[in-house]
């Protein structure tokens, strides 16, 4: 099987990376823009002659405290950002449990990632292992300094060396195509959806809590209610949005990129295929239970598809069915 494309799928995931960090700061802006207004409409509220309330927003209000607001968004965003750029190896490593091997404990992984590096001419990544019997691998990191190949103990105890070679040889194009570069990017701005998005329901649920008692003797707690809720909605929408795009941006094909990749440096297309197919009856990690760090796996956990969030993420997914993937790989 023979590999193409590569130099094309690099140049486009480094332009998806760009995108994405010029979009992520547009998305929060536009989110801050979006709060301040709702804050402006509710505060410049009144009753008409008829006792029906009527909602106004001074745009100009709106626009001078957004202006006033920018620098210290942008300033959150950018600090978040360099923080999870630098530690997304640590980051990673606690969302999966997973730990360093050593040469001494397992000298046949490091042989099989050697020689399979030495073949495509690239610097060796860190090898880590996750401690689960079930079976699955990935890739992450952003540079060199952070690139790691993952196993979990099950897919290195139940694959021979040509199947794990494959395997490996899939998660190490991963890195040489810039996946995990786009990946962990879409990781580390989602996260930051996320996070935000919590904290604005606890607070919704605090401000609940604390004025349920004192609703009919105070309409102005109720409209604070009110106002949070919609918050939280919005941010809701936007993170659901967000996580949708990031999701389109993130092609299917990366994964048949990486398959024909993975079996050229193993030279056995059959190999991977038997691993795929061992790796599917039992994809492990989904005790993991976060859809972003699923992206990086060589097969998506089943128990992580179960009702109507699965659907959708079935739907939107960023892997292919892998009954089509070993498909490819067998007429080889």
């Amino acid at each position: 099987m023979k590999y193409v494309g590569m130099h094309t799928q690099i140049k486009r995931n480094n332009m998806l990376s760009v995108l994405l960090l010029f979009m992520f700061p547009v998305i929060i802006l536009a989110t801050v823009w979006g709060f301040l207004a709702l804050v402006h409409t509710f505060n410049g509220s009144y009753y008409d002659d008829n006792g029906e309330v009527v909602f106004q927003v001074d745009f100009a209000s709106v626009n001078h405290a957004f202006l006033t607001t920018i620098p210290w968004v942008l300033l959150g965003v950018g600090v978040w950002f360099i923080i999870a750029y630098f530690a997304n190896a640590s980051m990673i490593s606690h969302a999966t449990h997973s730990r360093p091997l050593s040469r001494k404990e397992n000298p046949r992984v490091y042989n099989i990632v050697e020689n399979l590096c030495m073949t495509c001419n690239m610097d060796m990544p860190a090898i880590n292992v996750v401690d689960d019997s079930q079976l699955n691998a990935f890739a992450s990191g952003i540079n060199k300094k952070s690139y790691a190949v993952t196993l979990t103990t099950g897919i290195i105890d139940l694959l021979d060396d040509d199947e794990l070679a494959g395997v490996i040889g899939h998660e190490l194009t991963h890195i040489r195509n810039h996946d995990t570069r786009l990946l962990i990017t879409s990781i580390i701005f989602v996260g930051i959806i996320s996070t935000v998005m919590s904290l604005t329901v606890r607070m919704m649920y605090g401000i609940m809590w604390s004025g349920s008692g004192r609703r009919d003797k105070d309409k102005g707690g109720l409209s604070a209610v009110m106002v949070v809720l919609l918050i939280g909605i919005v941010c809701c929408a936007i993170a659901y949005v967000f996580t949708m795009i990031t999701r389109f941006a993130i092609s299917r094909k990366r994964e048949y990129m990486a398959d024909a990749g993975g079996a050229e440096l193993c030279g056995n297309p059959q190999a991977l295929a038997s691993a795929l197919k061992k790796i599917s009856k039992e994809p492990g990690l989904d005790n993991v239970n976060r859809e972003d760090v699923a992206q990086l796996f060589i097969v998506h956990p089943d128990e992580m598809s179960a009702g109507v969030l699965g659907f959708m993420n079935g739907l939107f997914s960023t892997h292919p069915d892998t009954d089509k993937r070993i498909a490819i790989l067998e007429q080889f």
